[in-house]
């Protein structure tokens, strides 16, 4: 309730979390009637109509249709307003920047897809993120003066003493020390930046398989492998957000890389990334390994693998030796954290499904003492943007209630 003036126990304090509660339920189970907040909520029916008529003079909510079913007149459905406030969400990779704009209730209401100029081109970064964002806003009827905040996601973290992007040397023009100062001019939001597998964590944390849960790691496995740390229901970034580089993980199997931060890549990367998994397919005898980008490769060989019922064939033992080497660096994870809970999300994982999880759970228990559950992340379409979006909109919604009071 933070920016809320007056003393707890106060009529206003009390009128603001009155007015805050009825509108997370609103965002949480959509229209519904005012005996049902009143029911949720436990306040008096006049106390409810007090509530409602104070969103609703405010803009946040919208009177709209009635109950059915019942016998007698419907009763009266109250809902947010959808158009009441709207963030944006960015997620950055090497290939391209795909932008998405959502309304205050998390719909999403414009996306944009942009893809990265080769390096002939030389567009500036400031060029890429502004045409992207443009283009969601178009998509979505918009303005960009409509948008309230922005959030970016990048592979790595850009150093809150520096403000240099790290642990991100293959985003060519993300790395001058003055792009957040030139984003920032110019774009009229806010904008907020954190880490892509960051984001994922946050998605499934409020939409996903870790709803509830405030200790656990997600590990990612896409265009790069890495995780995302939740420690008492927060993220935690490290003193300079390198916080889950597990990439750069010194692992048995795989030689010991030095100079990590020069080459873009160590141990955990090289033995269980998904540029790893072709080679690996081929040398267990898998025939017709897919051709393209090595991710999208890794996810094609992993899927046929896990619904190919070969035995002890070429298919089984690409598998097995997948969450072999999935769980050796994951034992080093969960014998520091020891997390309630680990997600296996990116499409490298996902598409293992829950051949793959069951298999990495199996050999996670004979080399961890930890014994955290396993499961495959429920957000799979664009788990990066769903956080960013997640991410602004929590945010979001702070400010417009506050402000609308």
């Amino acid at each position: 309730m933070a920016g809320i003036a007056g003393s707890p126990g106060t009529p206003s304090v009390l009128r603001a979390m009155n007015d805050r509660a009825a509108l997370d339920l609103l965002l949480e189970h959509g229209p519904l009637s005012r005996t049902r907040i009143g029911g949720l909520t436990g306040l008096s029916k006049p106390t409810a109509s007090q509530v409602l008529a104070r969103l609703e003079a405010a803009g946040l909510v919208l009177a709209g249709g009635t109950t059915e079913g019942r016998p007698g007149p419907g009763a009266q459905l109250y809902e947010v307003n959808p158009a009441a406030a709207y963030a944006a969400g960015l997620d950055v990779t090497a290939d391209r920047l795909l932008a998405a704009v959502a309304d205050v209730t998390g719909r999403t209401v414009g996306r944009y897809e942009l893809p990265t100029p080769g390096p002939r081109a030389a567009i500036p970064v400031v060029r890429q993120v502004t045409d992207a964002l443009d283009g969601a806003v178009e998509a979505a009827g918009l303005a960009r003066d409509d948008v309230r905040r922005l959030v970016i996601g990048t592979p790595g973290a850009f150093d809150p003493g520096t403000g240099r992007l790290r642990y991100a040397s293959h985003l060519p023009g993300w790395h001058s020390p003055a792009l957040l100062g030139e984003l920032a001019a110019a774009l009229p939001m806010p904008v907020e930046y954190e880490n892509d597998v960051n984001l994922a964590a946050v998605a499934e944390q409020r939409l996903g398989a870790a709803r509830g849960h405030e200790d656990f790691v997600l590990l990612w496995n896409q265009q790069g492998l890495g995780a995302a740390l939740v420690l008492g229901g927060r993220l935690h970034r490290g003193w300079t957000g390198g916080a889950g580089e597990v990439g750069f993980l010194p692992v048995p199997g795989a030689p010991l890389a030095r100079q990590v931060s020069r080459t873009g890549s160590g141990g955990f990367q090289e033995l269980a990334g998904s540029q790893a998994l072709p080679a690996l397919a081929r040398q267990l005898g898998v025939t017709s390994v897919p051709s393209g980008p090595s991710h999208e490769a890794a996810a094609g060989l992993v899927a046929r693998a896990a619904r190919t019922d070969d035995g002890d064939g070429p298919h089984r033992r690409f598998l097995r030796a997948y969450a072999t080497r999935l769980a050796t660096g994951l034992a080093s994870l969960v014998s520091v954290l020891d997390p309630e809970l680990v997600v296996l999300s990116g499409t490298s994982l996902t598409a293992g499904g829950e051949a793959l999880r069951a298999l990495v759970q199996e050999e996670l228990a004979e080399l961890a003492a930890s014994r955290p559950r396993l499961v495959v992340g429920d957000v799979t379409e664009h788990p990066v943007l769903r956080g960013a979006l997640e991410s602004a909109l929590a945010t979001t919604r702070d400010e417009v209630f506050n402000t609308s009071r």
